[in-house]
């Protein structure tokens, strides 16, 4: 029997193929051929709960059961914030607002196309994760320190900034550090995966290292208004480190492997969902990526405060306060009196009171925000101003020497770029902020004035 005749006699296409698998079986042993087939299987498409444990056609009658069980849920709503955001971003939403297993949704001002979630896309789930709803680079996160030094230090003392930023740092896909960093996230239990466990010597080796695209780490101003007592600072100004990168190589082979168990795990009729595939929490995969991920939290986190260490003794300073946050990542948390899993890829954690930075670009004002917990946007707001133009369009557009030398004129000094990271293939920052005032409350702002980034060209964020 063909998948033809298989048609005629009512087998969906989704249960072909144990219904070919069986046929073959059967036929092969010369039990069952011809009218006997043709009734056997009329008698398992009419009670297919009858021949669940037969040895030859059980996977085929299973499948019949699930198919005839599988009801197409409605996609969940999601409240969008700003209006400069692309149609594709909108469309990889929708289609994340159709997994079963969602159950709220929002969508950030500085939204953009990424893959699976879009960039400033916040979804949340029941009981399961989406490894790419959290993104390939785990954790990718901010940390701003704040030095008891005057802003015209950064003048004065540039030859020390800049040593300081050169010597206390690494860019480049791959990059390391020639002696290897130590911190306590390497005393962790790696071996709660196979690759936590077969890539800790490379997280090792690229602790305290920030990586591609749009990582960087940056010297600035910060200004205070007023008087914050959570900082303990004074209003006025004050000289500040301001970094950005995450989890490196060690979370990207994360991400790789436990997408793909998720893709392959699909349902068959949600195969179009492909990198939004899922794995629920109580499953083996599920638990071990959720390891993973919060392992992997902790080693950028690390990352950063390794960074920040480094670049702080070439200064010959301590912080005298600091913010940080993920946003990149996936938190268990209660709305709507249920727990869920919110994933916010490319999105800042801002429930009320939580102190966060969202980053503008190299030529514009970060800003030290406090959120104010609206439910609507899942406790979220935006995690930078948000791409405008792809990194290839950005290399053919713009002169990247062109674009350092008016950047220096406005008094903004770049040690190492990439024309894929000019300031104008973002969206302007200040619009962003504007469009998400029910979200955060503005504390503070950064403004850059020495910047360091990958000058590879290259993408690993």
């Amino acid at each position: 029997m063909n998948t033809t005749q298989l048609r005629k006699l009512g087998v969906p296409n989704h249960c072909m193929t144990p219904a070919i698998g069986a046929i073959q079986k059967v036929a092969k042993e010369g039990r069952l051929k011809g009218t006997e087939l043709k009734q056997q299987i009329r008698e398992i498409l009419e009670q297919p709960a009858l021949y669940t444990g037969d040895p030859d056609f059980g996977a085929f009658a299973q499948s019949l059961i699930s198919d005839r069980e599988y009801v197409t849920k409605e996609p969940i709503t999601y409240q969008t914030w700003g209006d400069e955001i692309d149609a594709g971003a909108h469309v990889q939403m929708r289609q994340a607002c159709s997994v079963p297993v969602a159950v709220g949704a929002a969508l950030m001002p500085d939204a953009h196309i990424g893959y699976g979630l879009p960039i400033g896309g916040v979804l949340a789930c029941e009981n399961a994760v989406i490894p790419y709803a959290v993104g390939v680079d785990i954790a990718c996160r901010m940390k701003l320190s704040i030095f008891g030094l005057a802003p015209e230090t950064l003048d004065s003392k540039f030859q020390q900034y800049q040593h300081a930023l050169e010597r206390g740092t690494r860019f480049g896909v791959g990059s390391e550090h020639e002696k290897p960093q130590d911190h306590a996230v390497l005393d962790e239990d790696w071996s709660v995966t196979r690759i936590t466990r077969e890539y800790k010597d490379k997280a090792r080796r690229q602790l305290g290292t920030s990586g591609s695209g749009n990582h960087f780490v940056e010297f600035g101003t910060v200004t205070l208004d007023q008087r914050d007592e959570e900082l303990g600072l004074d209003a006025g100004q004050y000289v500040a480190l301001l970094s950005h990168s995450g989890s490196r190589g060690t979370g990207a082979a994360v991400c790789s492997t436990y997408s793909a168990i998720a893709q392959q795990r699909l349902p068959p009729k949600y195969t179009e969902l492909g990198r939004l595939g899922w794995l629920e929490l109580d499953t083996e995969a599920g638990q071990e990526y959720w390891a993973a991920m919060n392992l992997m939290g902790e080693y950028a986190a690390a990352n950063h405060a390794v960074i920040h260490r480094l670049v702080a003794k070439l200064l010959g300073e301590k912080p005298i306060a600091g913010v940080e946050n993920h946003h990149n990542f996936a938190w268990k948390e209660m709305h709507n009196g249920q727990e869920v899993v919110v994933h916010r890829k490319g999105a800042t954690p801002a429930g009320a009171g939580v102190l966060g930075v969202i980053p503008g670009s190299m030529a514009d004002p970060a800003f030290i925000v406090r959120g104010k917990g609206n439910a609507a946007s899942l406790n979220s707001a935006a995690h930078g101003a948000g791409r405008c133009m792809s990194r290839t369009k950005a290399k053919d557009t713009y002169n990247w020497k062109a674009v350092k030398n008016d950047l220096a004129k406005k008094g903004i000094t770049v040690l190492s770029a990439g024309a894929d990271e000019v300031p104008y293939v973002y969206k302007n920052i200040h619009s962003v902020m504007a469009a998400q005032q029910d979200l955060v409350t503005v504390v503070g702002r950064f403004d850059p004035k020495i910047v360091k980034m990958s000058d590879d060209g290259l993408a690993e964020d």
